[in-house]
């Protein structure tokens, strides 16, 4: 600090060593708050939990009162309080296993409980990308089968056969339901982009790019282009998936199989003399 009389530079005290000017106090500190207030989806949700990571890298830190557990998908944890306890099970049994195997999830379900006190966990998806907090309310989504993260008990997920629409939308056979009340994190590749739908609105997203839609939103697949299959094709876009308000939909910025389509071509093929040796210089 400077003497407010001389100028002189001078350590913190009573007085200015150089011109005896007495120095004014330094500035008290404000205590520390107790702890980080965890962001919440709304002031009823009973999850309190933080994202971290940004959108290009994201995890969710969930801090769990006594007792209190959350599901989350077999190996998203990446840390965890010591009495934290984790018991991984069939969910849903022999025919649930099943159902998640046809989803192209793990068999298994991680149940994380906080015992003896608070505690917290954090959770990351797979892959690089978004994650995003949704407070159901009573209402019903449907999720492609790699977006659910985590949820709380209260949340039910089941199964639904999507058909061949959701096959040609890039989604699957099989969607995620979940209902009931609480809150369930969603996960995606690339960052999250939520779109309210309103009522008598229709809206297309590339095939691909949906991570979760209100389940009575009815939709359909098309071609991208309505003047023909080749206009569609050369677009780039071929499928298209137009939903219909009211609604909300989960939209992700990138899709993962056309990052595999770009990535191909930069893989060595197995030829006569050469193979897999070649990508190390051998």
């Amino acid at each position: 600090m400077r003497c407010p009389t001389c100028g002189s530079e001078v350590y913190a005290g009573a007085a200015c060593s150089a011109c005896g000017a007495a120095l004014p106090a330094p500035p008290r500190a404000e205590p520390a708050a107790a702890g980080p207030v965890l962001a919440t989806t709304s002031a009823g949700a009973t999850l309190r939990y933080q994202l971290v990571g940004g959108n290009a890298f994201a995890a969710a830190r969930v801090e769990l009162a006594a007792g209190q557990a959350i599901r989350a998908e077999a190996g998203a944890m990446v840390s965890m309080s010591g009495n934290v306890d984790l018991q991984s099970q069939l969910s849903g049994g022999l025919m649930g296993a099943l159902k998640r195997m046809v989803t192209r999830e793990s068999l298994f379900v991680s149940t994380f409980t906080a015992v003896g006190g608070p505690g917290e966990v954090i959770l990351a998806p797979a892959v690089p990308g978004d994650v995003v907090g949704v407070e159901l309310s009573g209402r019903q989504l449907l999720v492609q089968s790699s977006s659910w993260l985590a949820s709380e008990g209260e949340v039910q997920l089941d199964t639904e056969f999507a058909g061949f629409r959701g096959l040609f939308a890039g989604e699957g056979l099989f969607f995620i339901r979940m209902s009931g009340r609480g809150t369930a994190l969603l996960a995606s590749y690339g960052a999250i982009v939520r779109r309210p739908i309103p009522a008598g609105a229709r809206y297309v997203v590339d095939t691909g790019h949906v991570v979760a839609f209100d389940a009575n939103m009815p939709y359909q697949v098309r071609r991208a282009s309505r003047r023909g299959w080749i206009r569609s094709i050369v677009s780039g876009e071929a499928l298209v998936a137009e939903f219909a308000g009211p609604g909300e939909l989960w939209l992700q910025t990138r899709n993962l199989q056309a990052l595999a389509g770009a990535l191909f071509p930069l893989f060595p093929r197995q030829s006569s003399g050469g193979g897999m040796g070649k990508l190390f210089g051998d």
